[in-house]
């Protein structure tokens, strides 16, 4: 099964940036809605933020809108999460997917409603 990598990830101080990138060597994603997901340590998978396939609609989780910001470059068939202001609580592995229908638009942030999941980058934040 074809899979998504992420890359970008690593060892911050709060207050730090990071930014994060999406690709896939053998699809391209750029006919799909893309979102970035996060899992610490024995909690839930949670969704941060999903946009779109033409970039014009992005969707953010309460948790990180005005500090993460989302964006694509079709041209590089790649993804990115643009994370500022970190806080110890982003600590996380991070993850991103594709829609499973291809144009449906970022509107939801459940993982039910995508695939392709990578193997995920390793955020830490230390306070």
């Amino acid at each position: 099964q074809v899979q998504l990598v992420e890359s970008g990830g690593g060892l911050v101080q709060s207050g730090g940036s990071l930014r994060l990138a999406c690709t896939a060597d053998d699809f391209t994603i750029n006919y799909y809605a893309i979102a970035w997901f996060r899992q610490a340590p024995g909690q839930e998978r949670e969704g941060v933020s999903c946009i779109s396939r033409n970039g014009g609609i992005t969707n953010y989780a309460d948790s990180v809108k005005g500090r993460f910001t989302i964006s694509r470059d079709n041209t590089k068939n790649m993804v990115f999460l643009q994370m500022n202001s970190l806080k110890s609580e982003d600590t996380a592995v991070y993850y991103c997917a594709r829609n499973r229908i291809a144009g449906r638009l970022c509107t939801s942030l459940s993982d039910r409603e995508y695939e392709n999941w990578g193997q995920g980058t390793q955020v830490t934040v230390s306070s």
